[in-house]
């Protein structure tokens, strides 16, 4: 006889990462992230080293959801931490801010004090129930930065689950179509001030 399951049994629950977690569950935090982000099978060996790092980066807090059965598979994943002047994205992000025109002052007072949302990712299997909205206020709730930043990819009308998620959540437009170094996609960079309601 077959069952069926409850909406108790298949509704992923959030949980906290800690560090130690979130090592633990690298395989899988990093299938997830390929499957969503649609990058070609082996990008997690590459990415592996630098999630490890960034666990170590001041402020970093990470929040997962798993589903509630006896293999507590992880379903989603976010993770960030607090940006500085030293780390690649903020670089980057000044950078590219420069070069569209922005004053060094504004640009300095944009990356001055902000949480950087550096992942968040639902696997496709699990998309469409209000994971990332819920991820997002838990990874954001009581951060003390002024600002949350992100980047995410540029995608024609914004027409796909994560702008709709960015837009609804308040997030605007910092820097468009840009190209960070080792990708050859064009990326919006997104902010929203905090404390997050």
């Amino acid at each position: 006889m077959r069952t069926v399951a409850t909406d108790a049994e298949t509704t992923p629950y959030l949980v906290d990462l800690s560090a130690q977690e979130i090592r633990r569950r690298l395989p899988e935090a990093l299938a997830i992230y390929v499957d969503a982000m649609g990058y070609p099978q082996g990008t997690e060996y590459h990415r592996a080293p630098m999630w490890s790092e960034h666990v170590l980066r001041p402020g970093w807090r990470g929040v997962g959801a798993i589903l509630p059965t006896e293999e507590s598979p992880l379903v989603a994943v976010a993770y960030g931490y607090r940006g500085a002047r030293h780390q690649w994205w903020h670089q980057q992000v000044r950078d590219g801010l420069l070069r569209s025109g922005v004053s060094a002052e504004h640009a300095d007072f944009i990356l001055a004090d902000y949480f950087e949302l550096t992942e968040l990712h639902v696997s496709p299997r699990a998309q469409g129930h209000g994971l990332g909205d819920a991820l997002t206020r838990r990874l954001l709730s009581g951060r003390p930065e002024r600002s949350v930043l992100l980047s995410t990819p540029e995608v024609e009308g914004e027409n796909n689950r994560a702008w709709r998620l960015y837009r609804r959540l308040g997030f605007e437009d910092v820097l468009r179509n840009f190209t960070f170094a080792g990708d050859r996609r064009p990326f919006a960079v997104l902010a929203r001030s905090l404390p997050f309601e």
